[in-house]
């Protein structure tokens, strides 16, 4: 066996010192890149729900909209009710009323 000598110290071969940096460097690289995905996907995740929050807020704005076009018509205060089932037969000729609506309003009227 070889002994080394006491007090002398040894430098680290230039591949080694090389195979080092080279992990050293590509590990940071690894966990850049593992933050920089999170970080994409945190900020994809921001927008989506505001485009959705965006989009709902739309459609309950259209939905009140529509519903305070159809209810004054739907329930005239006119007390004639032959005159009430034609304009309900108008809005269901127009495509405002469905069927079920239809149907619903008329027994109300009916009801009366």
């Amino acid at each position: 066996m070889r002994r080394r000598a006491v007090g002398r110290v040894v430098r680290p071969s230039l591949i080694g010192t090389a195979a080092r940096t080279a992990v050293v460097a590509g590990t940071a690289t690894a966990v850049v890149g593992g933050m920089n995905a999170h970080q994409a996907e945190k900020a994809q995740t921001q927008a989506n729900a505001a485009a959705y929050q965006q989009q709902q807020s739309a459609m309950d704005a259209a939905a009140q909209q529509a519903a305070a076009q159809v209810a004054p018509t739907v329930a005239p205060a006119a007390a004639d009710p032959v005159a009430q089932l034609k304009e309900l037969a108008e809005l269901k000729a127009q495509g405002v009323l469905t069927e079920e609506e239809f149907a619903a309003e008329k027994a109300k009227i009916l009801a009366q």
